[in-house]
């Protein structure tokens, strides 16, 4: 399963895939990336309904992804994401670059 990418009132929703690791964060980083730039981009909000899996590779899409959207004064957000997940966000910090909704 790949990510899935949609701007919905100028925010990139991004469907992340089952299983996020360098095979996969490559690929989900240059397609936001790209959205990024050709779109006028508020905000990215990261869909983790589906994901069961996320190395140290998925919390660098994020990071970067951050750095990006901060630099014009976007945010990111992260939803539907299991308890594992959230134990990653929280304990890479990236739960202090992004909100995390319940």
């Amino acid at each position: 399963m790949e990510a899935d990418f949609q701007v919905i009132d100028n925010y990139l929703m991004v469907k992340m895939p089952e299983e996020i690791d360098h095979h996969q964060s490559w690929a989900i980083s240059r397609k936001a990336d790209s959205f990024l730039v050709k779109n006028n981009i508020q905000g990215i909000v990261f869909d983790f309904e589906d994901t069961k899996f996320m190395d140290s590779s998925g919390v660098g899409v994020i990071m970067g992804r951050y750095k990006k959207i901060a630099c014009l004064g976007g945010r990111v957000f992260a939803i539907h994401a299991d308890k594992q997940i959230r134990r990653i966000l929280y304990i890479s910090g990236l739960s202090r670059v992004m909100e995390i909704m319940e």
